[in-house]
């Protein structure tokens, strides 16, 4: 018989941000399949189990997702509990419904644990509302990454009047500056681009549309960073210093 395998986030990086059932999930664990963007502090909760790395970074060697596959369904049917631990949360661009469903033709059960995503986490850390009533309406969460190299619908982005937050941009920074200024967004929209998300190493840059290409250069933004990019990556919200009318004013609306 096949054990279970959890498909598990492990959040940003701040190990204080895993979630119960990813502590549970971890602690029942026998083999680990590991993302490289996961702090290993995230490890203690699982200290009886063999742990493999199988990391994917852009731009750097990655490790096959049908080795991936291979090795899930290796562990699985050995009867043996599996963990694959991602960054963030497995169902924003971590492929866990894809690796959900191989496994399901296979016959192995599999168990999704969410997992805090880094634009909500990043955002968070440097004082940005990703939602804010009168001003933004909604979130976008886009990839700048596509396995076909197909362009996103920038027009739309542009003018859907939400926040937008961008994983995976930081080698594209000139393709998405130019798609959404020819969308219709205005150069001077707000920018905030946030590396190490929620990590001790944690660092933002606030740029606008049209400048931050160079803003990045001149900061040295290196990857893992999301972009978030709305009216909102104008404010600086402290709650205990900041009032709501404080946080309008921030964002023009006062």
């Amino acid at each position: 018989m096949s054990a279970k395998v959890w498909l598990i986030g492990a959040g940003p990086g701040d190990p204080e941000l895993l979630t119960l059932k990813a502590v549970r999930a971890l602690g029942e664990a026998e083999v680990v399949l590991i993302d490289d963007l996961v702090n290993p502090a995230v490890l203690e909760h699982c200290p009886q189990a063999r742990v493999i790395g199988v990391g994917k970074r852009g731009g750097c060697r990655s490790t096959p997702q049908e080795f991936i596959h291979r090795l899930m369904l290796r562990y699985a049917r050995q009867g043996k509990c599996v963990a694959r631990l991602k960054g963030g949360d497995p169902c924003i661009f971590g492929r866990a419904s894809e690796e959900a469903d191989w496994l399901a033709e296979r016959g192995v059960a599999s168990e999704i644990v969410n997992g805090i995503t880094a634009g909500l986490a990043g955002a968070t850390q440097c004082g940005i509302p990703l939602t804010l009533r009168g001003v933004a309406r909604g979130v976008t969460l886009v990839t700048a990454h596509t396995q076909d190299d197909s362009s996103l619908n920038w027009p739309a982005l542009a003018q859907g009047g939400t926040t937008l937050v961008v994983y995976m941009g930081v080698a594209k920074l000139a393709d998405i500056r130019d798609g959404l200024l020819a969308g219709g967004m205005p150069a001077a929209m707000p920018v905030a681009m946030i590396e190490n998300a929620s990590l001790p190493q944690q660092r933002e840059c606030r740029s606008s549309l049209g400048a931050m290409q160079q803003d990045a250069a001149a900061f040295r933004l290196q990857s893992p960073a999301i972009l978030v990019i709305g009216e909102v990556a104008a404010a600086r919200q402290n709650a205990e210093q900041t009032g709501p009318s404080d946080l309008l004013a921030a964002v023009g609306m006062r």
